[in-house]
């Protein structure tokens, strides 16, 4: 890791610590007000570049169940960096699947070690433990890019 790519997880870490306590909201994106997961990590996109490089699509709560296209997957590894799960680092972006047979559909932000900062339905943007059940669908590590 080069200290410029320290430089962009501090500031993810950052901007993701800001978005604490903001409430669930299906497809939302803005802070303090509500998001979901993936609005979370579209809200530090825009904090670290700007606009974002498309306009994500609508999609319904049960997307994940229906299809079966890695869409978060895919387009998580256009615009960010993957890299091995075990070389994540706090700012980096996680990808889980919930079970073998579906694909990854959630989302959150590595805070430490064993803590991840995330949105999910009931619940504000919180930071929790990254428990083994939580270990166990890791699909994939992402980092913001310079």
């Amino acid at each position: 890791m080069t200290d410029q790519d320290g430089k962009i997880q501090e500031k993810a870490l950052a901007e993701a610590r800001k978005w604490l306590g903001t409430p669930y909201q299906h497809q939302a994106s803005l802070c303090h007000i509500g998001c979901d997961c993936l609005g979370l990590v579209r809200g530090i996109w825009r904090s670290l570049y700007g606009s974002e490089p498309f306009a994500v699509p609508t999609y319904s709560v049960h997307w994940a169940e229906v299809g079966k296209d890695e869409t978060l997957l895919l387009a998580a590894q256009e615009y960010l960096t993957r890299l091995p799960v075990e070389d994540a680092k706090p700012g980096d972006v996680l990808l889980f699947r919930f079970s073998a047979h579906h694909i990854a559909k959630h989302c959150a932000i590595l805070s430490a070690s064993q803590r991840i900062i995330h949105a999910y339905s009931g619940y504000c943007v919180s930071e929790t433990s990254l428990t083994s059940w939580w270990q166990r669908r890791i699909a994939a590590a992402f980092r913001f890019s310079n």
